[in-house]
This record gives structure tokens, sequence and C-alpha cells, in this order.
């Protein structure tokens, strides 16, 4: 088990590299300041604060990604049925993606947490992503269909091999 957290790890340090490399400034296990009204108006008013794995700010673009990242090793991958679900009160593993109310409120509030703090400004664009370490039985482009049609950003495990083989052949050069 303790294999499968360093491995956890290493992927999401291979993922802080490459998106720095894009010129990302990264921040892992952002929690959200949801208030307990905020959460009755979701129906999820026992929740804990929504955590996103990963931020990474563009400052040149004035852009926010909030990243679901995982390296999904002990489970058949991200699943496009799972993503395509639609729930009114969030439910599953997908809940920013899954209920519009949701993400709203969440993504709206971060925006806040992030002015609140000095990280952004009113103007600053708070984008929904996921990279993927798995993806179930070679879903991976119908994946991106779907996260494109929605304006989130995906990286699947082939961009993540690929840019990571890139790296490696600029340093070697």
């Amino acid at each position: 088990m303790i294999e499968v957290f360093k491995t956890i790890d290493k992927f999401d340090n291979i993922v802080t590299t490459l998106l720095e490399e894009e010129g990302f400034w990264v921040r892992h296990k952002f929690k959200v300041s949801v208030s307990l009204e905020e959460k009755k108006l979701i129906g999820k008013q026992s929740a804990p604060k929504p955590e996103i794995d990963m931020l990474a700010f563009n400052l040149g673009r004035n852009e926010v990604l909030a990243l679901d990242v995982k390296a999904y090793l002990d489970s058949p991958g991200a699943k496009l049925s799972l993503l395509q679900e639609e729930h009114e009160v969030p439910t599953g593993r997908f809940k920013l993606f899954t209920s519009e109310r949701y993400r709203s409120l969440v993504l709206a509030r971060l925006l806040q947490d992030l002015i609140a703090l000095g990280m952004a400004n009113l103007e600053t664009k708070v984008r929904l992503g996921m990279i993927a370490g798995k993806v179930n039985q070679g879903q991976s482009e119908a994946i991106r269909a779907h996260m494109q049609q929605h304006d989130w950003m995906f990286w699947s495990p082939e961009d993540v091999k690929a840019k990571v083989a890139a790296r490696n052949n600029q340093v070697k050069s």
C-alpha cells in the first residue's frame, strides 16, 4: 500500500513539473471555504469543505485551472459514463464535473477565496480540468471531446506520457 502512495505522489510531482514548464504556478490540496448556507443550497449541509487537488495559475492568461489530478492506479481509471452523469445534488467521484449547481458554487467561491488571498482578481478566469494517469478502456479521446464541450481542460495518460517524453528529449539535447 505504501508503494501505491509513493507512485501517486510521483504522478503528482510529474504533473506539477509539466505544468510549471508550461508557465503555471502550482498549489496542491486547496480547500474551498464553502459556508453552511452555501452547502444547504447544494443539498449537502454536512459535506466537508471541497478540496481541489491542484490549482495551476497562469498569470499571463490570468487563468486558474482547478484540477482533478488522479493517477487512478487502484481503479479502472476515469470513465466517460461517470463524467457524463448529471446530478442536482453532488454525488459520486466526479462531483465538480457532474453537478452544475455544485460546480458553479465551488468555482465562484474558489475565485472569492483566491481574491481574498491576493492570488487572483475579478477578471481571473477559473477553469475546471482533469489530468488522469489512467483512463478506462481507451476512452481518452471520448473524454477529451466531452471535456472540450464544456471548455474543461484534459490531459489523458497519453498526453502526460508525450509531455514527459518531449521533456526528456529536451533534457538530453
